[in-house]
């Protein structure tokens, strides 16, 4: 009832403006969540959802109130006019960690980004190129992500002897997976699933991560680096 009457408002609100037959449609694509909202008459009845009514019993009145003047502004191109309100207030500062930090290593003999399984020298459209790196804690670089990437596959281009990115961790086609070990030790495994788009050419994957390290008596401090693969050819589809 308390969305049917939110509804029905915001269409009385726009039909006033001249807007006729809007549809009004009440949906959480911000994910929040302010539990439930009665109806003023619901709330007299103190069950669940009105003792749930975080607001007291003319929260859906609050409501309606401010998506009618959401309506409004929205109908006389006023929105720009309306008051931000106040600021919610910022707890970041105040969160104390309870799950204890772990300081990485690399094996004997090895750094953070060295490959430890190359890709194979050719692959082609339709299969899957897979490279393991050393790694390295991924929470690491939750604030400290240089490259706002954790891998990219790569293509050289003969013409500006460069090598241009062609996908990222946002691309389909990509996996990263990261593999705990003992003792701060972990692995990194870049997946390509090469799709039928793929140029062929020369190819390499990059990684991208941070490792943490503390020296004694010393404050932990967060390092990025880098690792790259060996390059790799797609060749042509159409040969075999």
């Amino acid at each position: 009832m308390s969305g049917r009457r939110l509804r029905e408002a915001v269409q009385a609100e726009f039909a006033s403006h001249g807007m006729q037959n809007m549809t009004v449609v009440i949906s959480g694509l911000c994910n929040v969540y302010t539990h439930y909202i009665t109806t003023y008459e619901e709330y007299q009845a103190q069950r669940y959802e009105a003792a749930s009514t975080i607001y007291g019993p003319h929260t859906l009145s609050a409501y309606i109130q401010l998506f009618r003047n959401l309506a409004k502004a929205i109908a006389t191109d006023t929105v720009a006019n309306l008051s931000r309100g106040p600021e919610p207030p910022f707890f970041k500062q105040l969160i104390v960690p309870l799950i204890p930090s772990i300081v990485d290593r690399a094996p004997k003999g090895r750094t953070f980004g060295d490959v430890l399984q190359p890709a194979k020298p050719e692959y082609r459209v339709g299969e899957v190129a897979e490279v393991i790196f050393v790694g390295a804690n991924p929470k690491n670089s939750v604030q400290n992500q240089t490259h706002q990437t954790f891998l990219t596959v790569e293509k050289y281009e003969a013409t500006s002897t460069s090598w241009q990115i062609v996908c990222n961790d946002a691309s389909w086609e990509t996996r990263f997976y990261w593999h705990k070990g003992l003792l701060g030790l972990s692995n990194a495994t870049v997946e390509w699933h090469i799709p039928d788009t793929a140029q062929p050419g020369i190819y390499r994957i990059r990684y991208f991560g941070h490792n943490r390290k503390q020296d004694i008596l010393k404050p932990a401090v967060i390092l990025s680096f880098e690792g790259t693969s060996p390059a790799f050819e797609v060749p042509n589809s159409g040969l075999h």
